[in-house]
């Protein structure tokens, strides 16, 4: 199954005691899968968010969620309650050593579209660098009228 969707992703990251930055976003993209292969989430970043020719895509299994992107700017966060994942995050700039520590995970995709949800803390070279989230809302595109 292979549909065009409609992504609405709401990030925020909280550094320190500086005010939560938060980031809104409504783009096209494709949701692949099934439920017995899990799910994949597409779309291409765009200048708002400062990764524009990026390919982002977020791979939903059961227990863990993976967010690949892969462009000007390559990098790969693994989601898992319990478990601190690291990573490399290729810039045009040098390599950085990633962290995520997941605090909580919630995924329920479907052919129709669906939610994640997802609230961690990154670290950069080893040092906690924010608090982060993502809300994320799919529905299927709407049909043209002919």
């Amino acid at each position: 199954m292979e549909k065009d969707v409609i992504i609405s992703i709401k990030g925020t990251q909280a550094v320190d005691d500086a005010p939560p930055e938060v980031i809104e976003l409504v783009t096209e993209g494709q949701l692949r899968g099934s439920e017995r292969e899990g799910y994949t989430l597409s779309y291409q970043e765009s200048e708002l968010t400062g990764l524009e020719g990026t390919l982002t895509t977020f791979q939903v299994e059961p227990h863990q969620v993976t967010l690949l992107r892969v462009g000007e700017f390559n990098s790969q966060m693994v989601f898992q309650l319990g478990r601190r994942h690291f990573s490399m995050y290729e810039t045009p700039y040098g390599a950085l050593s990633v962290g995520v520590n997941t605090h909580d995970l919630r995924a329920e995709l479907g052919e129709h579209g669906g939610k994640i949800q997802i609230s961690y803390a990154i670290e950069i070279e080893h040092n906690v660098a924010g608090e982060n989230s993502f809300l994320i809302d799919v529905r299927e595109k709407s049909p043209l009228p002919q």
